[in-house]
């Protein structure tokens, strides 16, 4: 017999995890992975920071709404976030800081002394930025654990090296085919598949709503001195780099968006060096070593938003997915209001109706 379940949901990383455990037990819940363990893309490579300028004013009121829960829930610890920009980019950080300000955010505006006292060895140059006092680290792993054994405690099944080959929509909702042979039946299909949520539609015979695969790099660089363990997370204003200590290391970004197919993204050397190139830009710190690199996929709409509500053309298939970088920093918040809309609830605190997929048509 064919398993039937309320909602499948493709995609086990983040996304879907979360998702699954804020549907907990008012559903009966399928979470397809197509490799053999969760969290593999993505979710694996995040930067691992909670700030809420990152992603744009859009994406604030997901990232504020989602704090409380991981500041409570111990996946929180402090770190910082510093917007710095170049003599002649004064106005470009003052804007930034009065924008988020304007929406709530805790930032203050620094000028070059207090800049020196944050960035030790800063160059001559970087004149100005702008402090989140709020930014922390995230404890991705945990997190991502967290939402899957939540989710397994409220009955969700959890198939691994399930990949979808096809889904058919019947009268009663979803036959889903895997790869592997394997079959379940569905009322409703959720496509939190990340890089791969266009092919998961195409092969349910769903428009694409044009989510991009961009690829991101990091660096993993041994410094000289060491990078002090309370140095802020740093990035630029013209979004050319960000880096954060880690036990004395850097993580360091180019802050590269390279379009990419769906894919096990690697790291380019190119931009590893324009990393490091543009590291050195902005300290005087000695590089000694890369001592790990690796890519991850960030995916995007077309206007840089989330999609999430059920597709205009096929009310059984609902998108959980363009969540670009910032889909772990959100995913409190996100998996809530995805959950009441699937649920038919009422919405929460925040307005759906900028992501939904209806705008993409």
């Amino acid at each position: 017999m064919t398993p039937a379940f309320d909602i499948a949901i493709v995609g086990a990383g983040m996304a879907g995890a979360s998702l699954a455990a804020a549907l907990g037990s008012r559903a009966r819940v399928l979470l397809l992975e197509a490799e053999d363990r969760p969290g593999y893309h993505a979710t694996g490579r995040s930067a691992a920071f909670w700030t809420e300028s990152y992603g744009g004013p859009a994406i604030q009121p997901l990232t504020t709404a989602s704090g409380r829960f991981l500041r409570e829930g111990g996946f929180l610890s402090p770190r910082g976030a510093l917007t710095i920009g170049r003599a002649g980019q004064e106005g470009d950080v003052e804007r930034f800081a009065q924008g988020f300000a304007a929406l709530g955010v805790r930032v203050e505006v620094l000028g070059r002394e207090a800049l020196e006292g944050r960035v030790p060895g800063l160059l001559p140059g970087w004149t100005a930025g702008a402090f989140e006092p709020d930014c922390s680290d995230i404890d991705v792993a945990g997190l991502h654990q967290h939402y899957l054994a939540a989710a397994r405690r409220s009955g969700c099944e959890l198939w691994c090296s399930a990949r979808l080959s096809a889904a058919i929509e019947e009268a009663r909702g979803w036959r889903l085919v895997l790869a592997d042979g394997r079959e379940a039946g569905a009322g409703i299909l959720v496509d939190a598949a990340g890089a791969w949520a266009d092919a998961v539609a195409a092969s349910a015979g769903v428009s694409p709503v044009g989510i991009s695969p961009l690829r991101r790099t990091i660096a993993q660089v041994r410094v000289s001195p060491l990078a002090p363990d309370d140095l802020p997370l740093v990035l630029d204003v013209a979004e050319r780099f960000y880096f954060k200590p880690d036990a004395g290391r850097l993580w360091l970004s180019p802050h590269d968006e390279t379009p990419s197919a769906p894919c096990d993204a690697a790291p380019e050397e190119v931009d590893v060096a324009t990393a490091i190139a543009r590291l050195q830009e902005v300290a005087g710190w000695r590089i000694e070593r890369v001592e790990h690199r690796w890519a991850g996929l960030r995916s995007f709409a077309p206007d840089r938003l989330p999609v999430y509500g059920f597709d205009p053309a096929h009310r059984r298939f609902f998108w959980f997915a363009g969540q670009g970088g910032f889909g772990i920093q959100t995913a409190p918040a996100a998996a809530d209001l995805a959950a009441r809309l699937l649920l038919g609830e009422r919405a929460g605190a925040i307005d759906p109706e900028p992501y939904g997929p209806d705008r993409l048509r």
